[in-house]
């Protein structure tokens, strides 16, 4: 299978309910007929009495209470895909649709106690079908009535973890996590307060072939960039993969410049490195995180939900993967090989970007709001504090921006004053206001 086949499989995998279910199915198929031979070597070597056993119940009762358990943990399951169902529409429509995928349907606690009813729901059912009418299987009850147990259990946790999991402050820090890690990932080097030009690799003349998209269209959710500097590296080649992993790629348009000896290169064997997809995804696309959170921040001040405080939260967010990314050396990515030659140029996010998607669909959506207007003035504040010297030109833009902003949606001076203080519950507990109480 080619590794972008291999890849849009796993990411289709990775957010998707049923293959822990299927997988439970599976581990039935091999733990029932197991228990069974365990249970009749029990009973022929007298370490088990096939009347008292472990609970020592009667045909009526083991009957009943595996009935009970088939019953409970059908209704579990039930209970438990229409509530995600609903808890789909709920995300989509307040939040996001584009945390479904990337967050919801990739909670592994969800799809774990989901596998979970899954089994116990098949072996007591086969347990009940497999007693005769005088054989009570002692092994086998015992061990449905652990896995029913468990099964209440967990799905008393379940609704637990359910609500606080869709509370905002949940959603918005799980999204910060994925893009913690996926910044880590995609820009290791720390800072170096050097900034690198964008027309540098003009240097590099036109490219003498262009590897063109064929196929179908769709969105670049990874490239797998050890084999293209592998491939670069054999034919003694440069490769620049043309679009920015997040971007839409439509049939006939460049995917990459090949500079060198071109012909050395097989076009099919490049574009099997490059995954495409419907969505997006976070494995390598750092800026989606922010587009998540920002999508977020505009939904709850859209006039239908009214919700700037959830803005809030998601400004913190934004805020904390800010000051990750600034800390991050951030240019045009060019990869070497052993011998130190570059061989794959990969464009990435530069820090303006992250700064603009940062703060302003927020600042144009929510500077009439007295919280959006400290929030973000407290963001960029600290990020000018504490981030290097060569960050601080975009910070500044955005702060002068948002005073701009702020004075027309503030016409009373006393509503002005109060929005021009930075505070970073929004409006609670700032410095600058309790110092003069």
């Amino acid at each position: 299978m080619d590794w972008n086949r291999w890849y849009s499989l796993k990411s289709y995998l990775r957010s998707s309910l049923w293959t822990v279910p299927l997988i439970a199915v599976a581990i039935y198929a091999v733990v029932k007929p197991v228990t069974e031979m365990v249970g009749r070597w029990m009973i022929r070597h007298g370490t088990l009495d096939p009347k008292t056993g472990f609970l020592g119940l009667s045909m009526t009762g083991a009957r009943s209470l595996l009935g009970d358990i088939v019953s409970a943990d059908l209704a579990f399951l039930v209970f438990t895909f229409g509530s995600l169902l609903v808890a789909i529409q709920v995300a989509g429509g307040q939040y996001t649709p584009r945390i479904i995928a990337t967050t919801l349907l990739r909670d592994n606690i969800i799809r774990g106690i989901s596998g979970l009813f899954v089994f116990t729901l098949l072996f007591a059912n086969r347990t009940l079908s497999w007693m005769g009418e005088n054989e009570v299987h002692q092994l086998q009850v015992f061990i449905t009535a652990l896995f029913g147990f468990a099964s209440v259990v967990a799905f008393l946790f379940l609704i637990d973890y359910a609500a606080k999991f869709l509370r905002p402050v949940s959603l918005v820090a799980r999204v910060g996590e994925q893009g913690i890690a996926v910044i880590e990932d995609v820009y290791p080097a720390p800072a170096t307060g050097v900034t690198t030009s964008p027309e540098r690799n003009k240097e590099r003349g036109a490219p003498e072939r262009i590897v063109r998209q064929r196929g179908k269209s769709g969105i670049v959710l990874a490239v797998n960039l050890k084999m293209l500097v592998a491939k670069a590296r054999r034919a003694d080649i440069v490769i620049e993969f043309v679009p920015q992993v997040g971007d839409f790629v439509a049939v006939d348009e460049p995917l990459f410049y090949l500079y060198g000896n071109s012909d050395a290169i097989d076009d099919s064997s490049l574009r099997t490195l490059v995954a495409f997809g419907t969505e997006r995804t976070m494995e390598q696309d750092p800026m989606f995180a922010f587009r998540i959170l920002v999508d977020i921040a505009l939904k709850a001040l859209s006039a239908a939900i009214n919700d700037p405080t959830t803005a809030v939260l998601a400004t913190d967010q934004l805020h904390r993967l800010l000051r990750m990314v600034g800390k991050r050396s951030l240019h045009i990515e060019e990869i070497a090989d052993r011998s130190g030659r570059v061989r794959v140029i990969l464009r990435t996010p530069n820090w303006e970007d992250f700064v603009h998607i940062s703060f302003r669909e927020i600042r144009q959506n929510g500077a009439g709001s007295i919280q959006i207007a400290r929030r973000l003035r407290a963001a960029i504040e600290n990020l000018i504090q504490t981030l290097p010297e060569h960050r601080h030109d975009a910070l500044r833009v955005e702060l002068t921006l948002l005073d701009r902003a702020i004075d027309l949606k503030h016409p009373f001076p006393e509503d002005l004053a109060l929005a021009r203080i930075p505070d970073s519950q929004g409006l609670g507990g700032s410095a600058a206001s309790t110092a003069n109480n």
